[in-house]
């Protein structure tokens, strides 16, 4: 689970967790979190992501951040747009509009950037960490991130003895060990997303849990 596998699957093109589509559960719930417009949204391991286009047609800028070049080339080029591009430190980033991807690895951000953050959309990077990322990324999101800016976390449960990841399974008691000495834990939604998860099925999956968690960090 190092930066090359993820350089190599999208390179290959190998990019099954990518979706065509806005995910359901966004314009479903995000209004619940009742941030302001003209906030920003942090989205890590966004990738090409067509939720980061819905979240700045509602009036918000998006900070991405993606190891991929190609994720971030693609994700303009299909947006018929030529971004703006500069070097900070050892990220390239990419900016046009509302959007700014940083292209590098999520943990060296500075924090310059993420001071400016009001929310986090979750759906594509504690899924794709192992458990000792996942703690990692846990610390990373208590410590850098503004106390006020709460996390919209979509999850995937499954029984890892069928398949291993990632995609990674993160069950409710999971979450809860990673996040409840630092945030409040609201669980929102859970659905059966067997039928969204072909490739997974295609893997030896019976059965998956799609699930919507809202975290805010405590007082």
């Amino acid at each position: 689970m190092d930066h090359d596998f993820w350089q190599r699957r999208w390179n290959k093109n190998d990019i099954g967790f990518h979706r065509d589509n806005v995910h359901v559960l966004l314009p479903r719930f995000w209004a619940d979190l009742h941030v302001a417009e003209g906030a920003t949204v942090f989205v890590p391991l966004c990738g090409k992501s067509h939720d980061m286009i819905w979240l700045a047609e509602q009036g918000y800028k998006v900070v991405g951040v993606e190891l991929s070049p190609v994720a971030v080339a693609a994700f303009f080029a299909e947006q018929n747009v030529t971004p703006q591009t500069r070097p900070e430190g050892e990220f390239t980033v990419s900016s046009h509009g509302s959007y700014e991807i940083w292209c590098g690895d999520a943990f060296a951000l500075p924090d310059k950037l993420l001071d400016q953050v009001s929310a986090v959309y979750d759906r594509a990077s504690l899924v794709a960490l192992p458990e000792d990322l996942q703690a990692k990324f846990a610390g990373f999101i208590a410590q850098k991130l503004p106390a006020n800016a709460p996390i919209f976390l979509i999850t995937l449960d499954y029984d890892p003895s069928e398949i291993s990841g990632p995609p990674f399974n993160i069950s409710h008691d999971r979450i809860a060990a990673l996040f409840q000495a630092t945030h409040a834990i609201s669980f929102v939604h859970s659905h059966d997303a067997m039928g969204e998860h072909g490739g997974l099925r295609d893997r030896g999956l019976t059965a998956l849990q799609e699930s919507l968690h809202v975290l805010k960090r405590k007082a």
